[in-house]
């Protein structure tokens, strides 16, 4: 791509958008002492939650009588003080961390949305996309309703809002009908707090417990935060409501297929969380020794891209016998607001990002795995880094098929011109990042690794935890057996019908 015409804006979105997006997570906190603060809790939960979205972050907390909420652009660990978490008191926390894309982070963005009418204060904290965002908010906006942002995220808590009089159940189960997407909900009253996931599963959230209370997270690593155990994930087309009398769950419709978003699996989600029943680090092991058995090659050393490479270099490795190492070397300490004022300096960043250990490299045939190739251009320049190390061959393997299609629901992709899978076949690829060799895994491969992760004692605690929560209607949760994928960026085949091009937030 020629950026000798880039805007600032487009350079930015550039480097920091080598990688896929998810655009945030969620937690919520019910402590059944009314007497602590869940907003602490909440916060330990953000923090394990930070890789999901480092824009903005907020929280929301209700002490029975009343609901009090705070926001602010930046890290959990820079907005938050010991004095604003005390300010922010009462037993039931919900909690945000935004990623937005290039352009809309705005303070009118970062969740939580609250709404306060002469029924009660309501706050929604909310994780994925929808894809009927325009015709909702023209239905709001002819019966009166006014936006001030433009989070598809609003659209819902005014749609709750609107109902908010037929009574809480109600409201959320006609808002969940109307909304079409993918979300993972955290709601909250000044006496409820409430979880829902949307019908195919798309985006994670998990039910938790604590010793004193409840926890929802978009990941099992915050609950660990919290020192709580996962009980199990809440299941498509699931809403929670915790209270005083404990977890009420049930279904809101009709029963759909299961198709949870692949990628968390491949890059979003931390190595130590747990989902849908399968171990996020184990899956990618499995992705790795997949990769090797499909596209091994003759090398002296096997690395990984930090972080979300590490785990399949791992895997492949083992398949292989080829010797691990650690290769590259990333400065944690780099933030989004770094931003090169040139082209010779654009083109250096990724060296102030990522550096080479010569010794693991000099002299050798290296295979380095990362988790996929969105633009390329970072992977053109991490081969470069390995060259100037001294690395005699270098192999690039992909733990993930050819990214060639956008997302829609709630992970920020290019457009698919812009996806070099889209427009170019393997050996042009290779070409123009410059390995000696480019494989990527197979999808077949990928779903095979997944299924062999899938946990024999998860499915029985499926059954066995079901005594958390009590179920109406006959329904009871999926266990991880009855896991589909949404492959939709890869195969152009959505768990929904889409219509072109839709703009995403």
């Amino acid at each position: 791509m020629n950026q000798s015409g880039a805007t600032m804006e487009t350079i930015y979105a550039e480097e920091e958008e080598g990688k896929l997006k998810d655009h945030c997570g969620v937690i919520g906190v019910y402590l059944s002492n009314h007497d602590q603060n869940a907003s602490r809790m909440a916060y330990y939960g953000l923090q394990s939650l930070q890789h999901r979205g480092q824009e903005s972050t907020g929280l929301a907390v209700a002490d029975g009588e009343k609901v009090e909420h705070f926001r602010a652009m930046g890290l959990v660990a820079d907005v938050y003080s010991r004095e604003k978490l005390a300010e922010l008191s009462g037993h039931i926390a919900i909690g945000h961390v935004l990623y937005s894309t290039s352009g809309k982070a705005t303070i009118e963005n970062a969740q939580p949305f609250v709404s306060k009418a002469k029924l009660g204060t309501i706050a929604v904290a909310h994780n994925g996309s929808l894809v009927n965002t325009e015709p909702m908010k023209e239905f709001l906006e002819e019966t009166g309703s006014t936006f001030t942002s433009s989070s598809d995220s609003e659209v819902i808590i005014k749609l709750i809002a609107k109902n908010y009089k037929k009574g809480l159940e109600k409201a959320l189960t006609d808002t969940i009908q109307l909304i079409k997407g993918s979300f993972a909900l955290c709601v909250m009253t000044e006496k409820t707090l409430i979880g829902a996931r949307d019908p195919n599963g798309i985006r994670p959230l998990c039910l938790g417990q604590l010793q004193n209370g409840w926890v929802l997270a978009s990941e099992s690593c915050a609950i660990d935060a919290m020192g709580g155990e996962l009980v199990r994930d809440i299941a498509p087309g699931e809403i929670v409501i915790i209270n005083d009398d404990g977890v009420l769950s049930f279904n809101f419709g009709e029963k759909t297929s299961k198709k949870t978003c692949i990628f968390e699996y491949v890059y979003f989600a931390r190595p130590d969380s747990i989902m849908d029943g399968i171990g996020v680090q184990e899956a990618r092991i499995k992705m790795g020794e997949v990769l090797a058995r499909e596209s091994g090659v003759a090398a002296d050393v096997v690395i990984g891209v930090p972080d979300s490479g590490i785990g399949s270099a791992m895997g492949f490795s083992k398949a292989s016998g080829i010797p691990f190492a650690m290769g590259i070397v990333k400065n944690k300490y780099i933030g989004r607001t770094f931003i090169a004022p040139s082209q010779e300096e654009r083109e250096a960043m990724v060296f102030v990002k990522l550096n080479a250990l010569k010794s693991d490299l000099f002299g050798k045939r290296v295979v380095i795995i990362d988790d996929s190739i969105v633009r390329g251009t970072t992977s053109r320049r991490l081969i470069q880094i390995l060259r100037k190390a001294g690395a005699k061959e270098v192999h690039f393997r992909i733990s993930s098929p050819p990214v060639k299609f956008p997302c829609y629901f709630g992970i920020d992709t290019p457009a698919r011109a812009e996806l070099i899978s889209a427009t170019h076949e393997i050996e042009e690829i290779r070409q123009a990042i410059g390995a000696d060799s480019l494989a990527f895994i197979s999808m077949e491969g990928m779903i095979e690794a997944l299924q062999s992760c899938e946990y024999e004692d998860d499915k029985e605690s499926v059954r066995t935890n079901t005594k958390a929560a009590t179920h109406r209607d006959g329904f009871s949760p999926n266990g991880a057996s009855n896991c589909g994928y949404c492959q939709g960026c890869f195969l152009g085949e959505y768990p929904m019908p889409m219509i072109g091009e839709i703009g995403k937030r």
